[in-house]
């Protein structure tokens, strides 16, 4: 019958054409979708019954392949595209390398009256503190500057320790994304990360894992202290604890990758010393100089070429400027000494 219907059409004669399309032609995929799950199911059998996982099977697009179906995608505007490629850039990246660190958060005492928190909380851009016991690797919770103003509690001098908020605690590997994912669903805006040895290596709040994928967020609290300034003659300031990726980013000189996140880190790791305002490092044709100092923490980094002539010590790859010469190490990174 059914070889008899097909020798018997007529050239350019489609059954069905003058009537009603078939479902198959109306709705393809709705028409499919039996068959495709009966294919399955009968695959998966086949796998159980071999002694396998049907599950192991089943791979799930890697951030690569997604990144470039993103990138053929004509239907979405470059701007479009590109915060799509920032999102799974950044997504992929572990906390250590976002947080902010311990030197730069303002810790309350779980001792300290609520009085003077709330003196200090006003005069400070922040609306969340955590609240430590002695030591700020002894987190026992947050306080909101709401808590610290509320009218309801009478007694000034009640500890904050007993007004603490529970608080999130997170690995410093754990990565962004999935974080961000994690923090949206339990309503959490500020989290505790946790170095290797359970102490506190700084913190993470829900704002800025939003910005770390879709860019700067500016409020009328922000300090303006930008992250990167253009300057006279091609010379960038940065701030200190930008990390390597977005210092790159600002600058166009990937720094080689060591035992730091940041460039404050690099240049200590070079000169092998706290460094004191002045001092330089250079790498790949260019000066590295600290601007500002904030206590002994590096505040600002001036990004300038190189002066002629300077006679420096080398070290790994770069090369160190004022102050006693670094111990010789093996080259790394992209980074070179002037003039090789």
């Amino acid at each position: 019958m059914l070889g008899k219907g097909v020798r018997g059409r007529r050239p350019g004669y489609r059954p069905g054409s003058t009537g009603k399309k078939s479902l198959m032609e109306q709705r393809p995929r709705r028409a499919a979708v039996p068959l495709v799950w009966l294919l399955s199911r009968s695959t998966d059998l086949a796998v159980r019954l071999g002694g396998g996982d049907p599950r192991a099977l089943r791979e799930e697009p890697t951030a690569e392949l997604m990144a470039a179906l993103v990138a053929e995608n004509t239907r979405l505007t470059a701007e479009e595209r590109a915060l799509v490629g920032r999102v799974f850039a950044a997504g992929d990246r572990p906390l250590r390398e976002v947080l902010v660190p311990r030197t730069e958060v303002e810790f309350l005492d779980a001792e300290l009256p609520l009085a003077a928190a709330a003196r200090i909380a006003a005069g400070s851009p922040h609306s969340r503190f955590p609240v430590c016991r002695g030591s700020h690797d002894e987190v026992i919770g947050f306080v909101h500057i709401r808590d610290l103003l509320v009218p309801e509690v009478a007694d000034r001098q009640v500890p904050v320790g007993e007004l603490v908020r529970p608080v999130k605690f997170l690995p410093a590997w754990q990565r962004v994304l999935p974080v961000l994912s994690e923090m949206r669903r339990e309503q959490c805006h500020l989290a505790i990360v946790l170095d290797e040895y359970g102490g506190t290596a700084g913190i993470v709040t829900l704002e800025d894992l939003v910005e770390e994928l879709i860019g700067d967020i500016r409020d009328e609290y922000d300090v303006q202290d930008a992250q990167a300034r253009r300057l006279h003659d091609g010379v960038v300031e940065v701030d200190g604890l930008l990390n390597l990726d977005a210092f790159a980013a600002e600058t166009g000189l990937r720094l080689p990758a060591g035992p730091y996140e940041t460039v404050a880190g690099h240049i200590m790791a070079v000169l092998g010393r706290v460094p004191a305002e002045g001092d330089a490092v250079q790498a790949a044709g260019r000066r590295l100089v600290v601007a500002r100092m904030d206590g002994r923490r590096i505040a600002r980094v001036r990004v300038t070429p190189p002066k002629a002539g300077t006679n420096t010590p080398v070290r790994g790859g770069v090369t160190a400027e004022g102050g006693p010469p670094a111990a010789a190490g093996p080259a790394t990174g992209d980074a070179a000494p002037d003039g090789a």
